[in-house]
């Protein structure tokens, strides 16, 4: 996949704008938890400095009894730093998974209004793995990684702070080894980040491979393509392992860089502290509290090296969110004019897809208002893709497609969505009570209303003969539906939902032949009083339209009645003679 071709990535200033902006947006919660990570902090240090001031009396012969008291100073400090750090992860996980909860909310809507054409232009695997992967990363970064480098980077501060306070020349020594740390992350970023926005793009990749070869295991099967499909998922898959292993391999590196900053540093502090002492600078307490202090910053700056690996990771699935969501929706709020009727029309529409050549030439259609025009042809003639194009969900390369004269790009996502509703073979069930997912196209709607809905459609009768009616919970782990019965349900809906405009993309294909009438005249109460297309699986469906529309290679190569078309005896005639002869031979 080209880069052209993926969906944006921010870049690292857009990504840092946007937090900016999401900090802003909570101050309570920005101005508390460094507060009390500040406290946790200096409570963790305590001790050290307790037992420096220890060593120095007892150094100068102090009573043993000065031990009791430094056994409760500690246990203070210690209840003190337990308190506030739970408190300080409980601040940055709330401070963190709102600001990640907002993100997952711009990016799922962002990829439902996405155009097709974009969505096949840049792969399945690649918007999935946004939706999935990189917001699981984000958000494992945010209750684990995030809390952690935030008290540890506090401190590392109030450490460096309190050496100085012990003694500045013990405090410079200890510092004399940050440059090596800084060294070795100069070292790191440059050379991870790259390679961790490489890793997630080749997982979308190894996603997109996984998906396209799943969801077309048939056609694979039926042309025995099945060790063509396997090596690319295994071509993909040890991309992203070679990548992977690069990655830790770096890190590795990385860590052998941070252990040598360790060792120098700690070299300097003892040495200079052992001048120190011998010159009657400085106590043997400051030099044993300095040098502790330098060991316990061991654990924290290792903890914000070693999560850089967490870190990059993390920023680079952020870099791919904030890319989606700040993506530009092709339509917006639109104009605020309101078409003149529910004339639907297609003027000389041109499309093709990026993957392929050109599938519609010069088409034109026009539905008028109320009345319904059924679009067939042969597998591949473009009939879904003029579906698609007439509800909106594609736009066309040239030509325009307009509602009541005015464009669908004009219309706005909302309105657009409120005038035209389009329902395709693949039927959607949401997992719950029956009565929510009819509620899905109209959340106000009362029992009566469903009940009114389901009538029409011819549905009424099963619902009832169900467990509980419509508090029947279907979909997943649910009451399974025949696909006649989910394809009822969602013409219930569109009753509910009351478009003035339908697109039906073979709305009643899954159906059986013993229901396929029954759903053919549920199809037809449905959309009785709109405009409507309807892409035909079963021929029985096109004769009862206003016009039929036979489309062949894109092109529109007959036009009319049921009756002229037949009479015409041209390419409907024939297609209407082979089913007619398979349906007697049935």
């Amino acid at each position: 996949m080209t880069d052209d071709t993926r969906l944006p990535i921010a870049t690292a200033g857009q990504s840092w704008s946007w937090l900016r902006e999401q900090l802003t947006a909570r101050p309570g919660l920005v101005a508390v938890t460094p507060l009390v990570g500040i406290v946790s902090a200096v409570s963790a240090l305590a001790p050290i400095l307790i037992l420096g001031r220890l060593v120095d009396e007892v150094v100068a012969g102090a009573p043993a009894s000065r031990i009791v008291l430094v056994v409760v100073l500690v246990l203070i400090a210690a209840i003190v730093n337990g308190l506030f750090s739970g408190l300080m992860a409980f601040l940055v996980a709330k401070l963190g998974e709102g600001v990640v909860a907002h993100l997952r909310e711009q990016v799922v809507g962002r990829v439902l209004t996405l155009p097709t054409r974009t969505v096949e232009r840049a792969g399945r695997g690649d918007v999935l793995s946004r939706i999935s992967d990189d917001v699981s990363q984000v958000t494992r970064a945010v209750a684990g990684v995030l809390p952690a480098v935030l008290n540890a980077t506090l401190l590392i501060a109030v450490s460096v702070v309190t050496m100085y306070g012990i003694d500045w020349r013990l405090g410079l020594a200890g510092c004399l080894a940050l440059p090596l740390y800084v060294t070795a992350l100069r070292w790191y970023l440059p050379r991870s980040g790259p390679l961790y926005a490489a890793e997630r793009a080749a997982m979308g990749d190894r996603s997109q491979a996984l998906i396209s070869n799943i969801q077309g295991a048939r056609t694979v099967r039926a042309y025995r393509r099945e060790d063509s499909a396997i090596a690319t998922v295994e071509m993909e898959s040890e991309r992203a392992r070679d990548i992977s292993i690069a990655t830790f391999t770096l890190l590795t590196r990385f860590v052998g860089k941070e252990n040598r900053a360790e060792l120098v540093g700690l070299t300097i502090i003892l040495c200079t502290g052992f001048v120190l002492m011998r010159s009657d600078l400085v106590s043997l307490g400051a030099v044993t509290a300095a040098t502790l202090m330098f060991h316990r910053l061991f654990n924290p700056l290792g903890t914000v090296l070693f999560l850089f690996d967490d870190i990059q990771s993390a920023g680079a699935s952020l870099n791919r969110l904030i890319g989606v969501a700040g993506m530009k929706p092709t339509r917006s709020t639109g104009t605020d004019a309101e078409p003149g009727d529910a004339t639907l029309e297609l003027s000389d529409v041109t499309f093709g897809y990026p993957t392929g050549g050109e599938v519609l030439h010069a088409v034109t259609i026009t539905v008028p208002a109320a009345q319904t025009v059924a679009m067939v042809g042969s597998t591949g003639a473009g009939k879904t893709t003029a579906a698609l194009l007439a509800a909106g969900s594609l736009e066309p390369d040239s030509g325009s497609v307009t509602l009541g004269g005015i464009p669908l790009t004009d219309l706005g996502t909302d309105r657009l969505r409120r005038h035209i509703a389009i329902l395709s073979q693949d039927v959607h069930v949401s997992a719950g009570p029956l009565a929510d997912d009819l509620r899905l196209a109209d959340p106000d709607a009362d029992d009566a209303d469903l009940w009114d809905a389901l009538t029409r459609v011819r549905a009424a009768d099963w619902v009832r003969a169900l467990p509980d009616g419509l508090d029947t919970r279907i979909g997943e782990n649910g009451h399974p539906l025949s696909a006649s019965q989910g394809q009822q349900l969602a013409l219930a809906r569109l009753v509910l939902s009351d478009p003035p405009v339908a697109i039906l993309d073979e709305a009643t294909a899954e159906a059986g032949s013993s229901g396929a009438r029954m759903l053919e005249e549920a199809a037809a109460a449905a959309t009785e009083g709109r405009t409507t297309v309807i892409v035909a699986h079963r021929l029985t469906q096109a004769a009862s339209a206003d016009t039929i529309v036979v489309l062949e290679h894109g092109r529109v190569v007959e036009s009319g009645t049921h009756s002229d078309l037949v009479t015409a005896d041209g390419r409907y005639a024939r297609l209407w003679s082979a089913w007619t002869g398979a349906t007697d031979v049935e």
